[in-house]
């Protein structure tokens, strides 16, 4: 396995991500926000990067909520091992924000670029763009609520209105990619790619439907976005793997560097 660069285990544990078309970004001195109005769940609005004195804890909790709570979003507090104070999360439970029942904790983990991502051909298998139109957008938007037991995903107007919006700000923003599965001419899996050349690509959202599983759908996605952070020029990829990915990853090659903590926050909501 090649070695895994200082610069990519840098990029892995403390690369922002910037503002784009629809993600608004605030940054405080103590904190930073992270809102995209258009997924309206939390993890994509968050609060991060955490750096206060003890003493100043409670009035960050407040005042964070104060800010969003204007925009009606949950949001996740995404804790790091440089969290100040180390005890920020006894502050949290303190105004009612708990561990995220669906994953508390998930792996950062890196795969360098000139990593081998190889296993058997999967019969029937093609990869399109999944940014491409509408109709495949929302394909692999609906594969990724299966896969995750999702239920935000339907047919409401306003709820296609804004996965529209979603799907202009992705190719708007110039640097991502979505990719959607598809085996024998249906939808079998998804996965998202951020490009950061030359630091790093962050690869997100890897899921296969539960009746394709075990076919190598997921490693087929791995490779692809493999192969787009190597054309675009960057170091390797970066990713939070939980309880069902992290495994499979570190089978593929990837090393953990770090570690993420989630709280999960509907106060706001």
């Amino acid at each position: 396995m090649p070695a895994v660069s200082q610069a990519l285990i840098e990029f892995a544990n403390h690369h922002r991500q910037p503002a784009s078309p629809g993600v608004e970004r605030i940054d405080m001195s103590r904190y930073q926000i992270t809102l995209q109005p258009d997924f309206p769940i939390p993890g994509p609005n968050n609060v991060s990067w955490i750096r206060c004195r003890s003493d100043e804890a409670d009035e960050v909790i407040r005042e964070a909520r104060a800010t969003i709570a204007p925009r009606h979003l949950p949001v996740m507090w995404t804790l790091d091992p440089e969290t100040e104070p180390p005890d920020f999360a006894d502050h949290l439970a303190r105004h009612g924000v708990h561990p995220d029942p669906h994953g508390a904790e998930f792996a950062v983990m890196v795969l360098p670029i000139d990593a081998m991502v190889e296993g058997p051909p999967v019969a029937g298998l093609e990869i399109r763009d999944a940014l491409a139109d509408l109709a495949t957008f929302r394909s692999a938007a609906a594969v990724a609520a299966e896969a995750f037991m999702d239920r935000s995903h339907g047919d409401d107007p306003e709820l296609i209105a804004m996965e529209e919006r979603r799907r202009l700000n992705f190719r708007a923003a110039g640097n991502r990619r979505l990719l959607l599965a598809v085996v024998d001419g249906e939808p079998a899996g998804s996965a998202g790619i951020s490009l950061y050349p030359p630091a790093g690509a962050a690869i997100t959202g890897g899921s296969v439907r539960p009746k394709f599983r075990g076919r190598g759908v997921y490693r087929a996605l791995v490779a692809a976005r493999l192969d787009i952070a190597r054309r675009a020029g960057a170091a390797g990829l970066a990713v939070w793997g939980g309880d069902m990915s992290a495994p499979i990853l570190a089978k593929l090659g990837f090393e953990k560097v770090g570690w993420r903590r989630f709280y999960l926050d509907t106060s706001t909501a």
